[in-house]
């Protein structure tokens, strides 16, 4: 039995690889560090699933993919996203598909199933039209996992071994604050929850999805913090608090959720998920780092975003065939709530080879994928 599961596994492995180089080029003969990386998440990371659901929540219009290869495809910037550079980072030759259009054969490589608006509650973003939340984004996965199998021939212990090497980027909580808790006229939470308790109520529900995804074969998984967004052009075109330019509101809540993350990942790498390795990506402390250290990373811009409308380009997202900003490499956001292109490529570079633990911790996903 086990030679058995040995080669069906080489076999499985070995049709993935060729369905790879016959669909894709590889530039420099470079090999993926992992077999596929698997994409949880919002619009930070989504990269066309919301573009048939009918949500406020799409960038499937110009002047969103400007500077992207395949122009507008429904990514929420001007080029690529994190997750595409890190993607290239891991030695992939293309990019991760969105799982809307994705099946088959090409899910060895990985899927998207990352959703702009989507949270880790299931009531999250519906003041934006559908979306597709957390828990059935792992419903998808596990969708996936399904049509995985005949790959490996219903061998179950190939496909364990298979999924145990790939990647999962998980990256959730932003919307639960600004498209839920701090949304007081659409919902009801922050009655319902103090600060700490909403933060302990999401890390609770987060803890139970990411289980179940390691249920599933997820054994190296990448969670990300939720960025200082009391000072993304958004708040900042709306926020009149006193001695702060930013909303501390927001960003101290957001401190007490990112606590729970770090703590959480402790207790999953410590013994609670045996044989798993998580990740835990400090994005408050990479995008603090950008704004005090722009002209560093040669940014001029750091409250405004490209492309928008209204008090520091925040109080309305940018518009169809809007024409954003000339420079916009200088720019640190594209629109009133997500980064640039530019300002991707520095914050997935950090995440993937930092050797400091304020980006990465308690390793970098260079280290990861080489486990």
């Amino acid at each position: 039995m086990w030679a058995s599961r040995e080669f069906m596994m080489c076999v499985a492995l070995a049709l993935w690889c060729l369905s790879a180089r016959k669909a894709y080029s590889q530039p420099n003969n470079q090999v993926p560090q992992v077999p596929a990386l698997f994409i949880f998440g919002d619009s930070l990371v989504d990269n066309g699933n919301n573009n048939g659901i009918l949500t406020l929540a799409r960038a499937n219009y110009m002047p969103y993919g400007l500077d992207f290869p395949q122009g507008t495809t429904g990514r929420f910037t001007n080029g690529r996203t994190f997750v595409d550079i890190l993607a290239q980072l891991l030695g992939f030759p293309n990019y991760i598909p969105p799982f809307a259009t994705t099946r088959g054969r090409a899910l060895l490589q990985g899927a998207n199933y990352a959703s702009g608006a989507s949270g880790i509650r299931g009531e999250t973003g519906n003041n934006l039209g559908d979306h597709i939340s957390m828990n059935q984004q792992v419903d998808n996965f596990a969708r996936t996992v399904q049509q995985l199998r005949r790959f490996f021939r219903g061998d179950v212990n190939a496909l364990g071994a298979y999924l145990s090497k790939c990647i999962f980027y998980c990256g959730l909580g932003s919307n639960d604050y600004l498209n839920n808790y701090f949304m007081t006229d659409y919902y009801s939470t922050s009655s319902q929850y103090t600060p700490k308790t909403y933060a302990d109520s999401l890390i609770q529900d987060y803890s139970r999805q990411l289980t179940t995804l390691y249920n599933l074969g997820a054994r190296k998984v990448i969670v990300t913090a939720v960025g200082q967004i009391g000072c993304i052009p958004y708040q900042l075109a709306r926020y009149n608090g006193s001695g702060s330019r930013c909303n501390e509101d927001i960003n101290n809540a957001i401190i007490l959720f990112n606590t729970g993350l770090k703590q959480m990942v402790d207790r999953f790498n410590k013994g609670q998920l045996p044989g798993a390795r998580f990740v835990y990506l400090d994005s408050y402390f990479s995008s603090q780092d950008l704004v005090r250290n722009a002209r560093t990373y040669g940014f001029e811009v750091v409250d405004k975003g490209c492309c928008g409308v209204g008090k520091n380009n925040g109080q309305i997202t940018c518009l169809p065939l809007q024409t954003p900003c000339d420079n916009r490499q200088k720019y640190i956001f594209w629109d009133a709530f997500h980064p640039t292109e530019n300002a991707n490529i520095l914050l997935a570079k950090k995440a993937y080879s930092s050797k400091s633990r304020s980006f990465s911790y308690p390793i970098n996903i260079q280290q990861l994928a080489a486990l």
